[in-house]
């Protein structure tokens, strides 16, 4: 009976979401109350839900702060020194130019939003490619490599559903895969290199010079590109998206807060140079305190973000400016987390899971089994481009993981396996997620020939790292 109320239930999530006849949010929520009072389970139901709820509290705290953080670096232009410098080392080259695009969006999606990161990849390089005719699907594909592995970072959207559907902690799911990440970050490195000098051939076969199309007009040209400009153009934030605009001399001035006079006196915040070089070294100090496990997750990034607030935007009115700006992406993430503590509270508490993965521990042949998170970590990325992240690690992991406990599997290799490549070296093909069509939509391609042409790259992503975790034990065979 439960197991029957248990499968149900996520179908019905399943569908519902798969179908957009319900956000993800109301389901997560009221589909799992729904079945506990239809299994029986009404006087427990306000317990069930606050455990729940409990479970996920320190993943919700860590993501909510997270988000605040990068984004008052990315309004902050950390990352705009880094474009002009890749820029200016690639010189018109095609292979250096692809090989540069794999840096940056490797840099840039340290943020774990594939959003920001395709507009400040895509607008930062775009005018490039065109002005030396390079092929617009070797951009798209590109950040779609870097993008994907980067996307398994612990803040990130795969890694904190699999945290808050297993309730596991970042030790337990991403320290031991984060070898595995670094070869996969060296695979996206080898693959633009490789499409980078494909696509310098072809460019080489086009012109009987061996030239790129607009090389050979002028060596200033070259060597700072035409595109440069526009680049400083994209990538720094318009005035109102600052909270202290530059000015001529290098330096910032405080935005008057409506309703100051004209003797009001603001907080003079440091010299653009200076400000640049402390958020780099807080944002370096944080991820190592983050890899070496200084402190837990959600206290890190908590002062974190105060130190960059502060230091950043020095007044009261300019904070309150910042959290205005991205209390939006704040609350459709952190109540994304709470709600899927509802559904994994009521589905542990009332054995549902437990039962569910009974069901399924016996009807898998035995020999299946243990290679669970290895079958996980190889069809993740192609499922990627059937199942939102939300119904996959919300509705299906959690099963999966419970069938695995019950062959002697421990829960956190699957987790691990899991975001090796569902919705993360697949996310920027799927057409379930907003931010792949704007990864392609900027850079002019089709869905479809993007996915046709940077899938098999992807997928080996996937299979080099799940090579890697094997090896450095990551999950066993």
């Amino acid at each position: 009976m439960l197991a029957a109320l248990g499968f149900a239930t996520i179908a019905v999530l399943l569908l519902l979401t798969m179908t957009k006849r319900a956000s993800v949010l109301v389901a997560l929520i009221l589909l799992p109350v729904l079945a506990a009072l239809i299994g029986g389970f009404a006087g427990d139901l306000g317990e069930l839900i606050l455990g729940g709820l409990s479970k996920v509290a320190p993943t919700g705290i860590m993501i909510a702060f997270a988000v605040l953080y990068f984004s008052l670096m990315v309004d902050a232009g950390l990352s705009d020194p880094l474009i002009r410098g890749l820029l200016r080392v690639a010189r018109g080259d095609p292979l250096r130019i692809t090989v540069a695009t794999a840096v940056l969006t490797l840099c840039v999606a340290l943020d774990g939003d594939g959003a920001s990161t395709f507009l400040i990849t895509v607008s930062a390089l775009l005018p490039v490619y065109q002005r030396l005719g390079m092929n617009p699907l070797v951009l798209s594909g590109v950040v779609c490599l870097g993008a994907g592995v980067m996307n398994m970072v612990p803040w990130g959207g795969p890694t904190v559903r699999a945290m808050a559907a297993l309730k596991l902690d970042s030790s337990d799911v991403f320290t031991p895969v984060l070898p595995a990440m670094g070869v996969g970050v060296a695979w996206v490195l080898v693959a633009s290199y490789l499409l980078g000098r494909r696509e310098r051939n072809r460019l080489a076969t086009l012109s009987p010079q061996g030239l790129a199309p607009d090389e050979g007009k002028d060596e200033r040209d070259d060597r700072e590109p035409a595109a440069a400009t526009t680049v400083t153009a994209a990538t720094e934030p318009e005035p109102s998206r600052h909270a202290t605009p530059a000015t001529a001399d290098g330096k910032r001035q405080a935005l008057r807060a409506p309703g100051d006079g004209p003797g009001t006196v603001r907080v003079p915040p440091l010299p653009r140079t200076w400000l640049n070089v402390f958020n780099l070294l807080l944002t370096v100090t944080l991820v190592v305190c983050l890899i070496q496990e200084v402190m837990p997750l959600p206290v890190l990034f908590v002062l974190g973000f105060a130190i960059a607030a502060l230091v950043n935007h020095p007044t009261w009115e300019q904070q309150q400016a910042l959290l205005d700006r991205h209390a939006k992406n704040v609350v459709l993430v952190t109540t994304m987390i709470f709600a899927a503590g509802v559904l994994t509270g009521i589905l542990t508490g009332t054995r549902m899971l437990d039962e569910m993965a009974e069901t399924l521990v016996s009807v898998v042949p035995d020999s299946f089994g243990s290679h669970m998170p290895v079958a996980v970590a190889v069809s993740g990325m192609p499922l990627s481009l059937v199942f939102t992240p939300d119904a996959y690690y919300f509705g299906v992991l959690p099963v999966l993981a419970e069938t695995a406990q019950g062959f002697g599997t421990d829960p956190a290799e699957v987790a691990r396996a899991a975001i090796l490549g569902q919705m993360t070296t697949g996310f920027p093909l799927s057409p379930l997620t907003a931010s792949t069509f704007i990864l392609v939509g900027m850079s002019g391609v089709s869905l479809g020939e993007h996915q046709r042409f940077i899938f098999r790259w992807a997928f080996a992503t996937t299979l080099v790292m799940t090579a890697a975790a094997l090896l450095t034990g990551a999950f066993s065979l």
